[in-house]
């Protein structure tokens, strides 16, 4: 199995995070992506006790374990595109255009990732503005988390249907984790590189609408991804 040891580069820009930004900036900063870690650490404590149970050979109680991830790794995945889509719509309208690096397929396992990544990357070389390739990583990080989503919940319904010893099927729930954890530890980075150019006057209702995205309801589908499509989500917060 895969193991799930955060980059280092991410951590390194996590621990700084008050050296660099304005108070009200870093107190926003901190408490958003307090809250996706918040989000993160029980669906990776909840695959990570499942793999456990399963190298101990106790498939029953594996399965038993990973029958609630689902729904956690739904929640995680809905709080990430909340930030996400968040800062697309608002960059996109405000022309927000802060620093940012193009992602890097060696961060990711999964093929449908992989394929996002690689499409999107190769998208932004042919974009003419760089505000248009910032969106575009953005909307690739959208894609990619939602893929992950219903990927994740789709090899779980097969474990349910008989596949509960399948070793690939398991390799599947642990490369949708390392994924979902580039995705977070990226959205963090984006985030954060965001304040910096965000006027601080735009704080509010920065905050309004994430939180309200983050109380929309997302029902994740137990079948096959065959095609990578971001979730829809309103721009405003109170639909």
């Amino acid at each position: 199995m895969s193991t799930h040891a955060p980059f280092r580069r991410y951590d390194s820009v996590q621990q700084d995070w008050r050296a660099f930004l304005p108070d009200a900036k870093a107190e926003f900063y901190y408490t958003h992506t307090g809250e996706l870690e918040n989000a993160y650490v029980p669906f990776s404590m909840s695959l990570n006790e499942a793999l456990e149970l399963l190298r101990r050979r106790l498939s029953v109680q594996a399965f038993e374990t990973i029958a609630i991830a689902p729904e956690l790794c739904s929640r995680l995945a809905l709080r990430i595109s909340s930030v996400l889509h968040c800062m697309r719509q608002h960059g996109r309208h405000f022309g927000i255009l802060p620093n940012f690096a193009p992602l890097d397929c060696k961060n990711f396992q999964t093929d449908h990732s992989l394929r996002a990544v690689r499409s999107g990357n190769l998208l932004s070389r042919i974009l003419l503005s760089r505000h248009a390739q910032f969106l575009q990583k953005i909307l690739t990080l959208e894609r990619v988390v939602d893929a992950l989503d219903a990927q994740f919940a789709n090899a779980v319904c097969q474990l349910n249907q008989g596949g509960a010893d399948s070793p690939e099927l398991w390799e599947t729930l642990s490369q949708c984790q390392f994924d979902l954890n580039t995705c977070l530890r990226e959205t963090n980075v984006l985030l954060k590189s965001f304040l910096f150019a965000l006027p601080e006057a735009h704080l509010p209702g920065l905050d309004f609408t994430i939180r309200g995205l983050c109380r929309s309801r997302h029902v994740f589908h137990e079948s096959a991804v065959s095609v990578l499509r971001p979730r829809r989500m309103s721009v405003s917060a109170g639909k």
